[in-house]
């Protein structure tokens, strides 16, 4: 709910351990996916998050059935029969452009609006038009409403991508994967939660190969089938978990995620001094020593430093030693969160796509309202280790995709309600 706020108080190390929930980025668009899929689909470890909620209502709106028991998500795609949704469902969700590729593939034809969700600036989808275009989709625009259809079918081609974008990236594999012919998409998005879609899609009977890597190959079939699938760990979620205990100068460990997934952001917290040990599915996290600045971070597609850590990580080095620049490529309106932290006493100094983090010894409690999901993560973050209370508002951008995070921070020994 939009009025509940989230009341922390500081000071408290974390420490304990805490299973690390089913990735958002990854199980978002595999709930598209199973719209191609003839029978059932059970995903387990499915985030119960609000955005997976909106997933189910868009799915619920076409046709489908949906139920959730647990972190069991069941989907029955026999019903499926309508090809349009409607724009406040299009709202609820910034990666709700994925169904444009997914109800081509699965129906020939679509009509959609833009996507709504986190407003991080500008996200074209002229990309998106573009590459499905090639695949044979024949797409107008009007008064914000987006037609498809592809009377001729969709047939494989290849298409290379002027960016790596996971949603491009996505939304063509998810039409070419029952097209006629083979898709080959070169620069395309290299992120792990590719690599999900990928073994999911697969695991129906789909042939891609390469997902996860530069170029990606997909050779039509004519249908899939249902499975059943375990949606991957939530790396982002781990990063921001570590950033709490990064704030908090606490110890904790991470369940059922392998550090492999996470490299291309625990060593910036190995140069901050922290003991990130990796066991067989698990992190181990040391932060209780004086923590010093990692120097320059650079958000870039994967392998490079992930945006989404981005707020988390700023939040982690408001309280070490030295100077940290940012530069964020990604994303034009990502340092959204930086007032609310300068708030709460940070040194925070934004150029352009450079922030300047100036290490404070104390950040202090304060009434801040979050401004978007990671955003509102990195000030739970930030608040774990300020002095006194801190009361953040507007937590439904975080619910879109944390399943409960007073309820994980507060078996880290957090102290931390949500009213």
């Amino acid at each position: 709910m939009s009025g509940q706020k989230l009341i922390i108080k500081g000071g408290k190390p974390l420490n304990g351990e805490i299973k690390i929930q089913g990735a958002k980025n990854s199980a978002l668009p595999i709930i598209a996916a199973s719209l191609l899929c003839s029978g059932k689909v059970t995903l387990k470890n499915c985030p119960r998050i609000s955005d997976t909620y909106a997933s189910c209502r868009i799915l619920s709106h076409l046709g489908c059935r949906c139920s959730f028991s647990e972190n069991t998500l069941l989907i029955d795609t026999e019903n499926l029969c309508c090809t349009h949704i409607p724009d406040e469902l299009m709202q609820e969700m910034r990666s709700s452009i994925i169904y444009m590729g997914a109800l081509l593939g699965a129906k020939g034809k679509c009509s959609l609006s833009f996507p709504g969700g986190c407003q991080l600036g500008p996200r074209p989808i002229d990309m998106h038009i573009q590459s499905l275009k090639k695949l044979g989709a024949d797409i107008k625009e009007e008064h914000g409403e987006i037609e498809c259809t592809a009377l001729s079918g969709i047939s494989g081609t290849k298409i290379t991508l002027g960016y790596p974008s996971v949603g491009t990236t996505e939304n063509i594999m998810l039409c070419a994967v029952t097209a006629k012919g083979k898709t080959v998409i070169t620069n395309a998005a290299r992120e792990p939660e590719i690599a999900d879609l990928s073994a999911f899609l697969n695991k129906c009977g789909a042939k891609i190969k390469g997902a996860g890597s530069g170029t990606v190959v997909i050779n039509g079939v004519k249908e899939l089938h249902g499975c059943e699938y375990s949606i991957m760990p939530d790396r982002i979620a781990a990063a921001t978990y570590i950033s709490a205990a990064v704030c908090s100068r606490g110890e904790i460990a991470l369940k059922g995620i392998e550090a492999s997934l996470c490299e291309s952001f625990l060593s910036v917290y190995e140069q901050m001094g922290c003991g990130i040990y990796a066991f067989d599915d698990s992190i181990y996290v040391n932060a209780e020593k004086k923590l010093h600045s990692p120097g320059k971070i650079m958000t870039l597609p994967h392998p490079g430093f992930p945006t989404d850590a981005q707020p988390a990580v700023m939040a982690a080095v408001c309280r070490t030693d030295g100077i940290t620049i940012f530069e964020e490529t990604v994303f034009e309106d990502r340092y959204r969160h930086v007032d609310a932290l300068v708030k709460m006493g940070a040194d925070i100094k934004v150029v352009g796509k450079a922030a300047v983090v100036t290490g404070q010894k104390t950040l202090y409690g304060a009434k801040v309202a979050a401004s978007d999901l990671r955003g509102g993560a990195a000030l739970t973050a930030a608040a774990l280790g300020a002095e006194g209370i801190t009361e953040i508002s507007k937590i439904c951008y975080i619910d879109r995709g944390y399943e409960s995070i007073e309820r994980d921070i507060s078996l880290l020994g957090g102290d931390i309600k949500r009213k």
